[in-house]
This record gives C-alpha cells, sequence and structure tokens, in this order.
C-alpha cells in the first residue's frame, strides 16, 4: 500500500495547480477493494471458519447480560462462572479479531499490485490530474468523478 500512498501525495500535491473539475477526481480505493468477488470471497471464508466462534461469543455475550442484570443477587459460584465466561469471551473475540485481521492482510498483499495497476489505468483512461480520497476532499464546487466503481470492476477481472 505504500506504492498507492505515495502516488496518492504525489496526485494531492498537484493540487495546487490549477485543476479543470474533468482533471479531478474521487477513489475510495478501500471500498473498491472490499467490493470485489476476491474481497467478498474472502469475507465468506473468513466466516466458514470462525462463524461458530462468532456464534459462541454472542450467546455468552448474552448470558453475561442477564447475569449482569442480577448483579446484585449472584452467589459466589455464579460469580466465578460469569469471570470464566467473560475470559472465554474476551479469547474468542481475539481470535476473531485475529482471524479477520489475518485475512484482510492476506488480502491487501494479494491486491496491491493489482491495485496499483487499476489505479494507473484509471487515471490514464480519465486523464485524471488529481486523484482524492473522498475523506480528502474538503469542498467542492461540483461533484467530482468518482471512479470507485471502474476500479472495483478492474480488480475483479485481475483478482
Amino acid at each position: 500500500m505504500r506504492k498507492l500512498t505515495i502516488a496518492l501525495i504525489l496526485l494531492l500535491s498537484t493540487a495546487a495547480l490549477p485543476a479543470l473539475a474533468d482533471d479531478v477526481a474521487v477513489l475510495d480505493w478501500r471500498r473498491a477493494l472490499m467490493e470485489t468477488d476476491a474481497a467478498q470471497r474472502s469475507m465468506s471464508d473468513l466466516e466458514s471458519r470462525v462463524g461458530s466462534q462468532q456464534q459462541r461469543a454472542q450467546a455468552l455475550e448474552q448470558e453475561l447480560n442477564q447475569l449482569q442484570q442480577r448483579a446484585d443477587s449472584l452467589t459466589d459460584s455464579e460469580r466465578q462462572q460469569a469471570n470464566q465466561k467473560v475470559a472465554e469471551l474476551n479469547r474468542l473475540m481475539g481470535e476473531v479479531m485475529q482471524a479477520r485481521q489475518e485475512s484482510e492482510q492476506a488480502l491487501l498483499q494479494r491486491a496491491e499490485p493489482k491495485l496499483q495497476q487499476a489505479v494507473e489505468q484509471i487515471i490514464a483512461r480519465h486523464s485524471i490530474q488529481v486523484l482524492v480520497e473522498p475523506q480528502g476532499v474538503l469542498h467542492a464546487e461540483s461533484d467530482l468523478q468518482n471512479v470507485t466503481a471502474e476500479v472495483t470492476e478492474i480488480l475483479n477481472s485481475m483478482l
């Protein structure tokens, strides 16, 4: 992602130059990547790997919420069981989060060079002089050309 970030910074640095509205475009590269078929498959694979852990975590969360409602009347044994459930919930949530991070990182590593190619294609296709992220647009007199869907389309053909 460093190359893409550097490219975006270089493109953003030209923002001080006068630019026509057609020369400026918006790209939400995260959305473009996450809407690809490859990302959807990756999320589906992740769900199949950690779905049971997520369900168990949700069940534990519900049990703990019920116990919390009667916290004043819990016996020592019930408090000890609640503490064990909290520990198990924390463990499960940690495992799910770690699996999600690993899955996202693997997708990013696989997609980075293809994302760079897709961005370069879009820049050339539309003669874009300045490419910004949606969060980087502070003001625009008119809607900027949004190339996110096109980048997703190109990525789908590459991934």
